[in-house]
């Protein structure tokens, strides 16, 4: 029987194959079993927390509004130590008329007041508490005096006219002479220079007709 060329070697190529693959699987490594460290026994510790007292929450005021001030005293005239967002959480501490006394960090003393309408409480009602003995008030704005009179414009002081009657008006009137006034009052300038005329008018006439 002849086996051509080209099936005798893929025979050979398989018969190297599957002798590799049994020598590799008789050599493979024996896993040795390692023991399992014992797990320690005991409780858990459980963490619980603290009550946290009583609390405010900032209410929203309006659409356009998104904080509320935080004063040094119970008063909108102290000074104006910072802000609150809305919503936002501060530990509530007293009470005292309609302010609220918070715990604010970062200012001395870390309290501060806000008013009781802007915020909700939270938690239990709250004691009532003494106002700070001095609240710092809002600086007031003053105007040097010496400087305010440099831009002030003081008119001069200017007489009103006097109103002066005038002299009587005099009218002077005529008086007719006697003895000139010539036949039914009318006056004897005016005949004769109506007579003037009468006889100026008469010649042209007859200038007239003799041609």
């Amino acid at each position: 029987m002849i086996i051509n060329q080209p099936h005798r070697s893929i025979q050979v190529i398989l018969s190297l194959t599957i002798l590799l693959l049994l020598v590799l699987i008789s050599s493979g490594s024996t896993v040795m079993a390692v023991p399992l460290a014992q797990q320690p026994t005991g409780e858990v510790p459980t963490v619980t927390s603290t009550p946290r007292g009583t609390y405010v929450v900032v209410n929203p005021i309006t659409a356009t509004d998104t904080q509320i001030n935080v004063r040094a005293g119970p008063n909108a005239l102290t000074e104006k130590v910072g802000v609150l967002l809305i919503n936002q959480e501060a530990n509530a501490i007293g009470r005292y008329g309609d302010w609220v006394q918070i715990e604010y960090p970062g200012i001395p003393g870390g309290k501060a007041w806000v008013f009781a309408n802007y915020v909700t409480v939270f938690g239990g009602s709250l004691p009532l508490v003494e106002p700070p003995p001095t609240s710092t008030p809002n600086m007031t704005h003053t105007v040097d005096p010496t400087l305010a009179a440099q831009f002030l414009i003081t008119p001069d002081a200017t007489r009103l006219p006097t109103f002066t009657e005038p002299a009587p008006l005099d009218i002077p009137t005529y008086e007719v002479e006697r003895g000139t006034a010539g036949v039914g009052g009318v006056p004897m300038g005016l005949i004769i220079v109506g007579l003037g005329a009468l006889g100026i008018f008469l010649g042209v006439i007859a200038l007239i007709s003799g041609r």
